[in-house]
């Protein structure tokens, strides 16, 4: 399970580093192989998904009626751009530019531990998305229901 929020550094080239306190659990559960795709819901952002997980949510997603247009563009964001990225020597993947120019992540990104998954957000992105407070009329049922 991953969980956490690290500062990322992209390089020139597109890669980052994985942070060392994940690379075992990556190594170990998806012997270093991660999906990229994009975040269908939120602009900014990409998920990065463990192999074994990314192949759970694509039969998922392909298994979708594809006659309806938004099961279409789930496809097309999930499967139809997904990339996979195996670790380097030095614990680093390289992002597709494609992915990482619809995104919007340049230098500066933070990578957050999403429990089956990350997110890649462009640093910018992040602190918006950080930002905003989760009003009253926001909170659902099953929200209100935590004890936090």
């Amino acid at each position: 399970m991953f969980q956490g929020e690290t500062a990322i550094t992209v390089d020139d080239k597109g890669r980052l580093a994985i942070p060392t306190a994940h690379r075992e659990l990556v190594a170990r559960i998806c012997a270093n192989r991660l999906v990229s795709a994009y975040n269908p819901f939120e602009q900014g952002c990409l998920w990065l998904f463990p192999f074994g997980e990314w192949e759970r949510v694509r039969d998922e997603i392909n298994a979708l009626p594809s006659v309806k247009a938004v099961h279409r563009a789930l496809q097309m964001k999930l499967v139809g751009a997904a990339a996979v990225l195996e670790l380097d020597g030095a614990g680093r993947i390289l992002l597709p530019g494609s992915q990482r120019a619809a995104a919007g992540i340049e230098k500066r990104a933070v990578l957050l531990g999403m429990g089956n998954k990350f997110e890649l957000w462009g640093e910018q992105a992040h602190f918006a998305k950080i930002r905003q407070t989760i009003g009253e009329d926001d909170i659902s049922a099953d929200m209100s229901a935590l004890r936090l």
